[in-house]
């Protein structure tokens, strides 16, 4: 994964947490009303996502396609171990025969 995707993930978690941290301070510190402050958080959450979508969504997208591609490559490295476990499994065939037709001799 290069650094671009790590700082792209990075960005986009620490945008999601800022702005959970930012409502649950809004609430505990409110000095408002219940249902004041409930209107208020409502309209900020509003008015970040507006502003912040876009780059919300193209974090999300880099994300996804981190995932894709770590998808690839463990899959990648899984067909290779499997393939490296049957030829193994072929050579100690073949060792096994050729012993078998020595002793048969």
């Amino acid at each position: 994964m290069c650094d671009k995707d790590k700082s792209s993930i990075g960005f986009g978690v620490g945008l999601i947490l800022g702005v959970i941290g930012g409502i649950v301070a809004g609430v505990l510190y409110a000095p408002e009303s219940g249902e004041a402050m409930r209107e208020k958080v409502k309209d900020t959450v509003c008015d970040l996502a507006e502003k912040h979508s876009p780059a919300v969504k193209d974090a999300k997208k880099q994300a996804l396609e981190s995932i894709d591609l770590l998808r690839y490559k463990l899959e990648k490295q899984y067909k290779k171990i499997c393939s490296m476990l049957k030829s193994k499994k072929m050579r100690k065939a073949k060792e096994l025969e050729s012993l078998m037709a020595k002793q048969g001799k």
